[in-house]
């Protein structure tokens, strides 16, 4: 193991945290790279160091982004640059002008990495079938089709009824979460940049519909480089803390949250393995997500969860495909333990304590490139990709946008409580 290799293994597992275009600067001393690159896969699977291992990676990590940090005569601001790349990372609109300087910035890094590590192929991976379309004689490593499993896209009879009459239970809560006719019912969301990007478009195509409930308040929750290790096991950037101040700001309180969309990943998951190791690694973490989700709102009902979207035009080993397409696997196996039984997923108060919302398919994001998919007319063309070709443009978080919005308008557990005449 080399610095080189470590190197680019922290870099790219951190990139979602706009790291490229920090400048600590730190004295490099002699490290074991590959004792180094263990321990980052351990913090990327939710372990807890002791204090050395912690000091001796912190040491490795300073020692990378130090590095990294060394500007080369580009003309470039980069402390510009990042303060652009985390308002690029909240969903935040860019000027002509500010998008011309991060996009600058964004291409001198990646020329920069180039040097030592070529990028993922752009050609789109063939042989990726949408979950949806999948037939009786399709398989995906040992995995059938439909997002229910089974080739099912609806839920088991069972597990709907039971989304129904959770859906029943979400009404206006005062502040103290008692009902009342003048409380509101709060939607959040909870994941990463993509996230962000693309729910703060759909709060503003939902609050400018007519059909939305007054009582509804929607809160972006989702915020740049939060990925789901890091929802699971916060440290000094909680993410928990800044949705708090959220719903502050949105003037309601945690007792009124009652739904959410949920929709994580985990950086660079090709160095977890390959699936289903990097997705159960995944489903490790989101089901430490969901119990503090529900720890933390004791009124939330139900969580509609996604997966990602079209990642084949990635540039970046960020998550290019099949990582994107595998991570619907994830979604669909949480939702299918709590239909077990799983304890740790129990939403059921007669069936012991409650540790999660009862989980949902929230809007199925992924289609295959431009060729698209046969429940819809979605696809993905370059254009609705960013540089890196896997954080959404503006075009790209609209379509995800119009479908979520699309669901809570229409979906049988949503559109009660979602649309003011739902009831």
């Amino acid at each position: 193991m080399t610095y080189r290799t470590f190197s680019r293994f922290v870099v790219l597992t951190t990139c979602l945290l706009g790291l490229g275009f920090a400048h600590a600067v730190a004295q490099q001393e002699q490290i074991d790279w590959n004792k180094a690159r263990q321990l980052h896969e351990r913090v990327l699977k939710g372990e807890k160091l002791a204090e050395e291992e912690q000091a001796y990676h912190d040491r490795a990590t300073q020692a990378v982004r130090a590095k990294a940090g060394k500007q080369p005569d580009d003309g470039i601001d980069w402390n510009k640059a990042q303060r652009l790349h985390q308002k690029f990372l909240r969903g935040e609109k860019l000027t002509d002008e500010e998008r011309a300087y991060h996009d600058r910035a964004a291409k001198t890094l990646r020329a920069k990495a180039g040097a030592e590590r070529p990028p993922p192929p752009a050609k789109p991976p063939v042989g990726l079938k949408p979950l949806t379309d999948m037939t009786a004689g399709d398989r995906y490593k040992d995995q059938d089709g439909g997002l229910y499993g089974g080739r099912k896209n609806e839920p088991p009879e069972k597990h709907l009824q039971a989304a129904l009459q959770q859906a029943k239970m979400i009404r206006p809560l005062d502040s103290d979460g008692k009902p009342s006719e003048d409380g509101k019912i709060v939607l959040i969301s909870v994941g990463m940049s993509n996230t962000t990007q693309e729910f703060s478009t759909f709060m503003r195509l939902a609050n400018a519909d007519p059909e939305r409930s007054p009582k509804v308040v929607i809160v972006d929750g989702a915020q740049g480089g939060q990925t789901a290790n890091i929802w699971a096991n916060p440290g000094a950037r909680n993410p928990w803390e800044v949705l708090d101040e959220r719903l502050r700001q949105a003037g309601v309180t945690a007792q009124q949250v009652q739904v959410a969309w949920v929709k994580q990943a985990l950086p660079a998951p090709e160095y977890l393995g390959d699936f289903p190791k990097h997705a159960e690694v995944l489903k490790g973490h989101m089901v430490g997500l969901l119990n503090k989700l529900r720890e933390k709102f004791p009124n939330l009902r139900i969580a509609y969860l996604s997966s990602r979207i079209y990642a084949g035009y990635a540039t970046t080993h960020l998550n290019p495909e099949p990582y994107a397409y595998e991570s619907a696997f994830v979604v669909r196996w949480l939702i299918q333990d709590q239909i077990k039984g799983d304890p740790k997923l129990n939403y059921d108060s007669e069936k012991g304590a409650v540790k999660s919302p009862l989980l949902l398919w929230g809007p199925y994001l992924w289609a295959d490139g431009e060729k698209g998919r046969k429940i819809d007319d979605l696809v993905w063309k370059p254009e609705d990709l960013g540089p890196d070709g896997t954080h959404p443009s503006d075009s790209g978080r609209r379509k995800v946008a119009e479908l979520l919005l699309r669901f809570m308008k229409s979906d049988p557990t949503a559109k009660n409580w979602f649309t003011e005449n739902g009831r």
